[in-house]
């Protein structure tokens, strides 16, 4: 997706519910990406701040190692410190992620904003931590499990995000390929959860299974905050699937109203079967802002969709783009192999799929078992898993083979499915010249990365 940086929304929450939860408490933000801080740099911010708690982000898998790595430096600065680790990855191993980090004193599972407060609450009292709802630490060599924190039924009670403690950076936050490199990124959480539960991932179990939605006033309250106060004109609608129908034409009308249309551009991860349904709503979304929608369609097989409990047709996928192109929404897709029963053969099919729907940009994934996934767990019974190091867990590394491919195999099918869709002249030229402001952007950027790449090479 080329250069990009993106706000800490995860640790931003939870600073702000602390804020209003806890009298007298003291917080910092540190987002070592964008104050371009190295391990001695960050040492001595937490040496200056002195905090009696470290909690750490999670934001994936493969930064796993890093998350431990950062509460073993708080550790090493002052040892009495309470660490945490949070988030989808350590919620799904709490167990062992205690047993094997003794720099982890707390794991935060699930939804974090309660749990992490009544943890401040009862560290500050001296309470004991069986009390707190939602957490994992260890005692007396054992790991104890408190019952799980109830979820927060009404989303538009919760606090702004405090993008005040990172105000001082806000301009660093940026989007290359799509917004330019001065255009303030930010990100907006409309939901939690999802109503549909595809065996790859993460989100919906996270969320306990359940969707819970922000007001489209609420959406537009924190989309003209980022822009009048923090300057922001392009922000990811984070939501794991944005729900096309009533509440997106809502959304659609305060953003109009409030004259903020002209101002800023978003975006939106949504289905394909979605955007087919609603297709008489698409005009009104672009006018309302809406440049860029990414979709999952992960395969040309429906019986590997069916596998993924996807619920999708591909010929829907086709219908989808071919409906984007025509509103002047830039179309993105996202392909999944590395399935139990991919080959060559079936990898290339997607490959002229991809090809044949010829969407905007095109993302090609391996299948990863991420803990907590309906797929982890088959993978785990079936002994398929053959790395067990977090930092590969990126959707790039192969993790496990297919029945008819190695890791060594899948890697080198990745690097022709990117190689297939972008080594396309047609592609590139057309991208550079596209009346769609977002591609044409997109493939100049591109462009202009390889030939700096070439450049390079020759020195």
């Amino acid at each position: 997706m080329g250069e990009y940086l993106a706000p800490p929304l995860g640790i931003l929450q939870l600073a702000a519910y602390l804020e209003r939860e806890v009298n007298d408490v003291e917080i910092a933000v540190v987002d070592c990406q964008a104050e371009s801080m190295d391990w001695v740099d960050l040492e001595n911010r937490i040496r200056s701040f002195d905090p009696d708690i470290v909690a750490s982000s999670g934001l994936a898998t493969c930064n796993a190692y890093v998350v431990a790595r950062t509460l073993a430096l708080a550790k090493q600065v002052k040892p009495e410190t309470v660490t945490v680790a949070g988030g989808q990855h350590f919620t799904s191993t709490a167990q062992e992620s205690l047993e094997q980090y003794p720099e982890i004193d707390m794991v935060v599972r699930g939804e974090g904003e309660r749990s992490l407060t009544s943890l401040v609450l009862a560290l500050s009292k001296r309470t004991h931590l069986s009390n707190v709802k939602g957490i994992s630490f260890g005692e007396e060599g054992k790991v104890v499990h408190t019952p799980t924190q109830p979820l927060i039924s009404d989303l538009d009670a919760l606090p702004h995000p405090g993008y005040h403690y990172v105000r001082h950076v806000m301009n660093r936050y940026h989007f290359s390929m799509m917004a330019g490199r001065n255009a303030v990124y930010s990100i907006i959480e409309g939901a939690r959860g999802c109503p549909h539960r595809c065996t790859f991932c993460t989100q919906w179990r996270h969320w306990g299974g359940i969707w819970r939605l922000k007001s489209p006033a609420r959406i537009a309250d924190e989309m003209e905050l980022l822009f009048r106060e923090y300057n922001s004109r392009f922000i990811w609608l984070a939501d794991d699937n944005f729900m096309l129908g009533e509440r997106a034409s809502s959304l659609c009308d305060e953003i109009l109203r409030r004259g903020l249309a002209g101002e800023i551009m978003w975006f939106v991860q949504a289905r394909c079967d979605d955007v087919v349904e609603n297709r008489k709503l698409l005009p009104k979304m672009r006018r309302a802002g809406l440049r860029w929608m990414l979709l999952g369609a992960e395969s040309h097989s429906r019986s590997i969709l069916e596998s993924f409990n996807k619920r999708i047709d591909p010929g829907q996928t086709q219908s989808a783009v071919r409906l984007l192109k025509r509103n002047d929404i830039f179309s993105q897709l996202t392909f999944i192999i590395g399935n139990r029963e991919d080959s060559i053969e079936s990898i290339e099919s997607l490959r002229r799929f991809a090809d044949s729907v010829d969407p905007d940009l095109a993302i090609f994934m391996v299948l990863t078992p991420f803990p907590g996934t309906d797929i982890c767990k088959t993978a785990k019974e079936n002994g398929w898993i053959e790395d067990r190091n977090w930092a590969n867990y990126d959707m790039i590394h192969p993790v496990m083979a297919t029945e008819k491919l190695s890791r060594a195999e899948l890697y080198e099918e990745l690097y022709k499915c990117y190689r297939g869709f972008y080594g396309s002249w047609r592609r590139r030229l057309t991208g550079i010249i596209s009346s769609n402001q977002l591609k044409r952007r997109t493939y100049r950027y591109m462009a202009n990365r390889a030939l700096l790449s070439q450049l390079r090479s020759l020195f």
